[in-house]
């Protein structure tokens, strides 16, 4: 058992919230009564998830994608009702990790997501709350498009949704998970042979035909549970507590 402040103290000074300007409010969001025996990591902050990990006996909850944002929760009525009222009875506390989550440089989705698909050489680029979130890196040897993206359908374990405007051999590959399709143009404007995302759009695709460049959109929850399980393995090892990541295996 570890207690609730310690916990998140840690993640404040590790996450460094602080750094970035985001519209979540990252860091506790709920409190509990200050015992953790277990704690479960997932994506997204709802009932769903928050039932599933009732059911583990969690009594920490850790989410990329939390319940404040800017104001959201001005009124507790209706489904912000359903949601604070069933973390309170249950005695869950819960704490997000938003934009700090996408740029950490070890624990992050994107530098997590670059080194599984093999990439090198990582530099930062795509500024988001003020700073640098994405990273851009270069395969061992260039590749054909098609196999990387059959590589990248294994990694995620979910469906593509390609645009595939660029070269048929590859070598630069520019990343930044979840609903990030606006920075494909800035990724062919640094080099990149592909932009690797979770979502797609209309402007994205005009902007791929446009530039000339490969974008692969491997969906916005599975781009986004590489940072979440990093946090479950680390506060493992640091709190000797039960964790677990909580994948609800959503396709979106």
């Amino acid at each position: 058992m570890a207690k609730l402040q310690t916990i998140v103290n840690f993640l404040d000074k590790e996450l460094k919230n602080g750094d970035y300007d985001d519209s979540s409010n990252n860091g506790l969001q709920v409190e509990n009564s200050g015992e953790v025996r277990k704690i479960c990591c997932g994506v997204d902050a709802t009932l769903k998830f928050f039932h599933a990990a009732r059911k583990r006996n969690a009594g920490l909850l850790v989410c990329h994608h939390g319940l404040s944002w800017d104001d959201s929760l001005k009124r507790i009525t209706a489904l912000n009702y359903k949601r604070v009222s069933y973390l309170i009875k249950n005695d869950l506390a819960l704490y997000a990790c938003h934009l700090p989550l996408d740029g950490h440089p070890r624990h992050g989705n994107n530098v997590l997501i670059a080194k599984a698909a093999g990439l090198t050489g990582l530099r930062k680029f795509a500024k988001h709350g003020g700073r640098e979130i994405g990273v851009i890196g270069k395969l061992p040897k260039p590749v054909r498009y098609e196999r990387f993206k059959k590589r990248i359908r294994r990694l995620m374990d979910n469906p593509l949704k390609t645009m595939d405007f660029g070269k048929r051999t590859i070598s630069t590959v520019a990343i930044v998970s979840g609903g990030a399709g606006s920075d494909l143009a800035r990724a062919a404007e640094q080099g990149a042979d592909v932009y690797l995302s979770g979502e797609p759009t209309l402007a994205a695709y005009g902007d791929a035909e446009d530039c000339g460049i490969n974008g692969v959109f491997a969906g916005h929850y599975a781009t986004e549970t590489f940072g979440v399980k990093a946090l479950a393995a680390l506060l493992k090892r640091k709190f000797k507590v039960d964790t677990e990541f909580v994948d609800l295996g959503i396709g979106f």
